[in-house]
Formats: structure tokens, C-alpha cells, sequence
């Protein structure tokens, strides 16, 4: 009986110390800089034709298949205002656009791109970019691993995704978020010596990033079409 209060109070006092750790580890002042891990790669913003399918983003047509829209990943986008006419004509061009589904999986998407940059995975960006932000991607990584330097991404969390421009160019919808987040990036040289960011710090980072998909394929996932930071 005793064995198993014991087991019970150093539970307890772990959780205790873990909640400590992370007060101090996690805190914020409101002057932390923010480290952008997409700050230094550089992209124009041209937009292709040719897009690439971003996998296992497409909406199904049952409606289970649906985020629910209690949930921070699904709130609803309003569709009123200066993005109304874009996003009619989108719609004109697909019906089956929804700005809410959109955003959801805009918001997996940074994700996902986000921890394969960090990590170096050519081979999970591929998919998910356009030909010209791989490229510039790709040399960034090769820049970081010829210079022996590793970057650590810890995605805190992410504070909102807000559509902010939508329009049809031609054959493809283009369609562009803000993404607010909480984020801890460290780089560090061959000997792990941290050469850039704070371990200790949580940065707020805001990027704008802009995803397109040709209307006319069958096809009806998005790619990574330009990346970029607040003027």
C-alpha cells in the first residue's frame, strides 16, 4: 500500500516540477524579437501555372469529413467584405472552395512545412511547394548543413489564421493567409553552440503565406506558392 502512495506523490511531484520548468522556460517579456526560420529564404512572387498537389489536404464530400467549427483549426471565415469578390470568384471557378476548410488546412500545412524546414526533409517539401519556393528552401538547408549549423523549431502554438487575400488569376485560385504563432528557433554550430535565437525565449512570429491550385485539374489540393513577413 505504501509502495503505491509513493509511486503516487512522485507523480505529483513531477508534474509540479514540469509545470515549473515550462513558467520559466516559456516565459515572455513582450520584447522578444521575432525569429522568423523563413526570414532568410527568399522567394518572389511569381505565380506558375504549374502547381504541385499539397497531399492529403483535399476536403471529402461527406460532411464528417469536415473540421468541427468549435474547434480553433475550423472557425468560421467571414465572407463578406473586400475578400467577397475574390472568393465569388473563385467559386465561380470551383464551386466546391470553402474559406473555412481552406484555412484548417492552410493551418496543417504550415505545420507540417514548418518542422520538414527545420529538420532539413527535401523530401516532405517537395510536394507541398511550388518549383521556386523549394528551390530557395532547398538552398537554405544546403547553406545550413555546409555551414554545420542545425535549427531547432519548437512550434508553441499557433495563436490565429486569417485569409487575408483571395482572388482567381486566370486558371488558378490564389489565396493568401496570416499566420500568427508562438514559436522557440535555435540554431547551433557543429559543436552545438547556439549561434542564433534563445532557448528559453517564445518568439511570436508572423507569417503571410500564399497557396494556389489550378481550378482546372482534377486535382484539388493547394501548393506553397510564396512565403513571406509583414512589411
Amino acid at each position: 500500500m505504501m509502495g503505491h502512495i509513493d509511486i503516487i506523490l512522485l507523480a505529483m511531484f513531477a508534474v509540479v516540477l514540469i509545470a515549473r520548468l515550462y513558467k520559466v522556460l516559456g516565459r515572455r517579456t513582450g520584447h522578444e524579437q521575432q525569429r522568423d526560420p523563413f526570414a532568410g529564404v527568399a522567394n518572389d512572387d511569381g505565380r506558375r501555372d504549374k502547381v504541385i498537389p499539397l497531399p492529403d489536404r483535399a476536403p471529402r464530400a461527406d460532411e464528417s469529413a469536415k473540421p468541427a467549427l468549435d474547434s480553433p483549426a475550423a472557425v468560421p471565415v467571414a465572407e463578406a467584405g473586400p475578400l467577397q469578390p475574390g472568393i465569388a470568384r473563385i467559386r465561380a471557378a470551383d464551386p466546391e472552395f470553402d474559406p473555412t476548410l481552406f484555412v484548417a488546412g492552410a493551418r496543417q500545412a504550415f505545420e507540417m512545412i514548418l518542422n520538414a524546414f527545420a529538420t532539413g526533409d527535401v523530401v516532405t517539401l517537395r510536394p507541398l511547394l511550388n518549383d521556386e519556393v523549394f528551390d530557395n528552401f532547398s538552398r537554405a538547408i544546403k547553406g545550413r548543413q555546409q555551414a554545420k549549423q542545425t535549427l531547432s523549431t519548437t512550434l508553441v502554438g499557433i495563436n490565429s489564421v486569417d485569409l487575408i487575400e483571395a482572388d482567381l488569376q486566370g486558371r488558378n485560385a490564389v489565396v493568401t493567409v496570416k499566420i500568427v504563432s508562438d514559436q522557440i528557433n535555435v540554431t547551433r554550430d557543429a559543436d552545438g553552440k547556439v549561434v542564433d535565437g534563445d532557448p528559453t525565449t517564445v518568439a511570436a512570429v508572423t507569417d503571410i503565406w500564399t497557396f494556389s491550385r489550378n481550378t482546372r485539374s482534377r486535382d484539388p489540393n493547394w501548393t506553397l506558392v510564396a512565403t513571406r513577413s509583414p512589411n
